[in-house]
C-alpha cells in the first residue's frame, strides 16, 4: 500500500500555560527597603532584603531576639537599620518595596493602604489579600538565584523542590556564574552574535556542570577559538535526538541539553508535547510526521529540510521517537548528511521495547525463559510485511520477538510463526501509547492476537511482545521450577 506523502510543516512551540503570578528578579541594591515587624519571620524578611543589596530601615518597637541578633551581625550585601518604633505613614518616602509582618488584618491593610498612596509596593507576611507580591523559597547560587512559588498554595511543597534542586546544582556554579561575568565582555567583542557565541556559551555551561574548577583564562580562550572556528568552517550541524516512548521523565539529560541548544527541531507525529515542552523556546519547530498507515512526509524530503537548514548554519534536532538507531530510518539520514559533509551526531533514546519491559516489570532476557531478544519490524518502506524477517528463528522456543508496527500486519504474523513451528498458545501481548497516559495493553495466546489488537485504542502506536517471558507471572514461576528441576 502506498503512503501519501506530505510536506514538513512548521508548528508553535505549545502556548504557555497560565501563570499564577509573574516572576521576576527585583534589583535592589543600593535602594530604600522598608520593614515593619518584631518577629523571627520579619528578622529573615530583613536579612533577604539586605542580601539582595537593599538599604532597609526596620521598624520595631519590641524587636525579637532574631531580629537583635540578625542586625547585630549586619548585612552580606545591603544594610540594616533597626528603629525602635512603630511605623508611620510618613515612612514611605523613596522606598521601592514595603514588607510588613502583622497579626492584625485591619493593621495590615492600612500599612498597604499607606505605601500604595505612596507608589510603593507591599507584601504582608501571610496576608495573601494584602499584597502586590510574594517571597517564594530561593535557591541561592548567586549570580545564579532561583525562585520557587506556590502561590501561597503550598508553602511546604515549595521548600521540597527548594530542596530537590539544591541536590542538582553544584554549590560551584556560583563560582562559574561569576566567571561568566566577569569574561563577558571579552566574548562579545570576540564573537558574533548568534551561532558563535550560543556555540561558546554551550562549551562554557557544559564545563559547569561536568567539572568543579573553573575554567582558567587559557581555557576560556581555547573555547572563544574553537566557536568561532566553528561557525566559520561549517555550516551548521544536525544532531539525531531519541525522544523515549513519550514520558519526558525517561529522556537522557544529554537529549535535553540537544534541545536546549537547537535552532531547528524537526520532529515525528508520535513525540509527546511533554518533549517538546523541554526544547530552547526560541527554536523553530517543524513536524516531519513519519506514521505508519498514514499521510508522511517523504524521506527524501526530510533529508533535504535537514541539509538546507545546516548549511545556513542552524544545530537542527532531528527528534525521533523512541531511539534512532532502532527502526528510526536514522542510517539514511545519517549517510546522506555525511556524504553532504555535514557534522552529525547522535543521542540515544529508550526504545519501545525497554518502555515495554518497564511497564509489565518484565525482563525480555529472563534467563529460564530467553536467551535471545529479537526486535522485528512490521512495516517496511512499501507498507508490507518484509519478507527478509527469519520466521525460523522468530518462532525458536527461547526467544523474545518484540515487533515493530505490527499491528496491522499481525494476522500475518500470527500465520507466519505457527507454520514455522511456534505454538497457537505461545503468550503475546500488544501495549499501545506505552508510557503514555493512554496505556493499555491486551494479553492472551498468540492465535488471539488480532483480535486482541482490536480492543485497544485505535490510532495509537502498538507494540507487540510475543514469547515465553510475557506468559502471565503465576503460570511463569511454575514452569521455571520444572525447567530448574529438570536440570
Amino acid at each position: 500500500m502506498k503512503i501519501a506523502s506530505r510536506k514538513p510543516a512548521e508548528s508553535l512551540p505549545p502556548r504557555m500555560g497560565a501563570l499564577a503570578k509573574l516572576p521576576v528578579f527585583f534589583d535592589l541594591a543600593g535602594k530604600r527597603a522598608v520593614l515593619a515587624g518584631n518577629s523571627a519571620g520579619a528578622a529573615w524578611k530583613a536579612e533577604l532584603l539586605a542580601a539582595a543589596g537593599a538599604d532597609v530601615a526596620i521598624y520595631a518597637p519590641e524587636p525579637s531576639e532574631e531580629m537583635l541578633a540578625i542586625v547585630a551581625r549586619g548585612a552580606e550585601a545591603g544594610r540594616l537599620t533597626l528603629l525602635e518604633r512603630p511605623w508611620s505613614i510618613d515612612i514611605f518616602a523613596h522606598a521601592a518595596l514595603a514588607v510588613g509582618d502583622f497579626e492584625e488584618e485591619a493593621e495590615a491593610k492600612a500599612f498597604r493602604c499607606a505605601a500604595r498612596a505612596a507608589g510603593v509596593i507591599v507584601n504582608t507576611v501571610d496576608k495573601p489579600e494584602t499584597c502586590d507580591f510574594l517571597f517564594g523559597s530561593i535557591v541561592n547560587r548567586s549570580p545564579v538565584v532561583i525562585g520557587i512559588s506556590t502561590d501561597g498554595a503550598a508553602p511546604i511543597l515549595g521548600q521540597g523542590i527548594r530542596r530537590r534542586i539544591e541536590t542538582l546544582l553544584p554549590p560551584s556554579l556560583a563560582d562559574w556564574a561569576g566567571r561568566a561575568q566577569a569574561i563577558r565582555q571579552r566574548v562579545m567583542d570576540r564573537l558574533k552574535p548568534g551561532p558563535e557565541r550560543r556555540r561558546f556559551w554551550e562549551a562554557f555551561t557544559d564545563l559547569a556542570f561536568r567539572d568543579k574548577a573553573r575554567a582558567d583564562d587559557g581555557a576560556i580562550e581555547t573555547m572563544i577559538s574553537e566557536s568561532r572556528l566553528a561557525a566559520g568552517t561549517s555550516g551548521g550541524r544536525v544532531t539525531l535526538v531519541g525522544a523515549g516512548p513519550g514520558d519526558a521523565d525517561l529522556l537522557t539529560i544529554k537529549a535535553v541539553r540537544a534541545l536546549q541548544s537547537a535552532d531547528v527541531i524537526l520532529f515525528d507525529d508520535l513525540v509527546s508535547d511533554a518533549v517538546l515542552e523541554l526544547a530552547r523556546r526560541e527554536a523553530k519547530r517543524m513536524m516531519v510526521g513519519k506514521r505508519g498507515a498514514r499521510e508522511s512526509c517523504a524521506q527524501n524530503d526530510i533529508n533535504t529540510l535537514m541539509l538546507g537548514l545546516a548549511r545556513q548554519g542552524k544545530h537542527v534536532v532531528r527528534l525521533k521517537s523512541g531511539d534512532p538507531m532502532v527502526f528510526g530510518r536514522a542510517g539514511e539520514e545519517i549517510e546522506a548528511l555525511e556524504r553532504a559533509g555535514i557534522p552529525v551526531s547522535v543521542v540515544p533514546g529508550i526504545t519501545s521495547a525497554q518502555a515495554m519491559a518497564m511497564s509489565l516489570n518484565r525482563s525480555l532476557t529472563h534467563r529460564d525463559h530467553a536467551q535471545s531478544l529479537m526486535l522485528v519490524t512490521g512495516h517496511s518502506r512499501h507498507g508490507e510485511l518484509p519478507d527478509t524477517i527469519d520466521w525460523t528463528q522468530a518462532a525458536g522456543g527461547r526467544t523474545t520477538l518484540v515487533i515493530y508496527m505490527g499491528a496491522r500486519q499481525a494476522g500475518k504474523i500470527v500465520g507466519a510463526l505457527v507454520a514455522h513451528g511456534m505454538a497457537p498458545s505461545m503468550p503475546a501481548i500488544a501495549m499501545a501509547a506505552l508510557s503514555r497516559p493512554g496505556e493499555a495493553r491486551w494479553e492472551g495466546p498468540l492465535a488471539d492476537l488480532p483480535a486482541g489488537i482490536r480492543t485497544l485504542p485505535e490510532g495509537a502506536p502498538v507494540l507487540l511482545g510475543i514469547g515465553p517471558v510475557f506468559a502471565p507471572r503465576a503460570a511463569v514461576l511454575p514452569a521455571i521450577e520444572v525447567l530448574r528441576e529438570a536440570v
